[in-house]
């Protein structure tokens, strides 16, 4: 794992990382979600990471006995983080805490691949997505899901709340389309064909409720305008590889960041007419896990 803009190496021997998401609270704190064996056998771990002015330090670690493929940060709470896991089961833990999990939801039957806890004021909800084609919506003080969302005709590999409207979500999938969804009506809400190949990450901008942008296993990554979705906004090419997640930027309302199975990490700003900005080649594996501080400018 590494930062830009003032630095930091960690090794997590034996353990490939699958997502990296900072604190909302504490700055220079990640959690960082890990399998063995590429996810495909074995354990895995949540790691929770501080940046100091010696670099970067491992804070606390829990285990689980499936790997660990993504983790979303309490919006309520700053000790409390989710996982979701290879059997398919969500975890939720107490960095306060030295044992865990606190609770376990295990409705998934095949990998859950992503969670993430919805940023809009006055509701505290929680979607997960799995390999078993469904997307499910939680609350973490109750015991069991509020709602499994079915259309998807592939694995669902990315769920990310819309930072604008509350109840609104959208998830992407191997069915090469991006979906939004509202928790309060049934049935999807919007399809949108968004490749020709699988879709393994989306995301909402920060500064703009109707653009989404995807990433596929075509190496392009896709700007989505939801008020027209017959072409997309922009194209950006120059990853080898599928790009395996993408974030925008909290600070600026063109600027995304993506990272890569070539290895990559790259920068782009796709108002501009050569959009890409900088290409980090860091990483000596997969690239699977990006974030972008919340605190800290220019720290990813």
């Amino acid at each position: 794992m590494g930062t830009a803009g003032g630095g930091g190496v960690l090794r997590l021997p034996g353990l490939h990382g699958y997502a990296a998401e900072f604190s909302p609270y504490w700055p220079g704190r990640v959690a960082c979600a890990a399998a063995q064996y590429y996810g495909i056998a074995g354990c895995g771990t949540l790691a929770v990471l501080e940046q100091n002015e010696a670099g970067i330090a491992l804070l606390r670690s829990f285990d689980w006995n499936d790997g660990l493929f993504d983790v979303t940060w309490s919006e309520n709470n700053e000790h409390v983080l989710i996982t979701s896991s290879g059997d398919g089961s969500l975890q939720i833990w107490d960095t306060a805490k030295t044992k865990g999990p606190l609770q376990v939801y295990k409705e998934h039957t095949q990998e859950a691949y992503s969670v993430d806890w919805s940023q809009t004021r006055g509701e505290q909800l929680v979607v997960s997505g799995s390999w078993d084609q469904t997307a499910k919506l939680w609350d973490p003080a109750v015991g069991k899901s509020l709602c499994t969302f079915k259309g998807h005709e592939g694995v669902i590999y990315s769920t990310i709340w819309s930072p604008h409207i509350p109840g609104c979500f959208a998830s992407a999938s191997g069915d090469q389309t991006l979906r939004v969804w509202d928790v309060k009506a049934p049935g999807v809400k919007l399809v949108i064909p968004a490749h020709q190949a699988e879709i393994l990450s989306c995301d909402w901008c920060k500064y703009d409720e109707n653009l989404l942008v995807t990433g596929a296993v075509d190496c392009s990554l896709k700007g989505w305008d939801l008020r027209n979705v017959r072409q997309p906004v922009f194209i950006l090419l120059g990853h080898t590889y599928a790009i395996r997640r993408v974030k925008f930027s909290p600070f600026h309302a063109t600027l995304l960041a993506s990272c890569s199975y070539d290895f990559t990490v790259r920068f782009w700003d796709f108002s501009k007419r050569n959009p890409l900005l900088q290409t980090v080649e860091h990483h000596t594996e997969f690239t699977c896990g990006l974030d972008l501080s919340l605190h800290n400018r220019g720290q990813v």
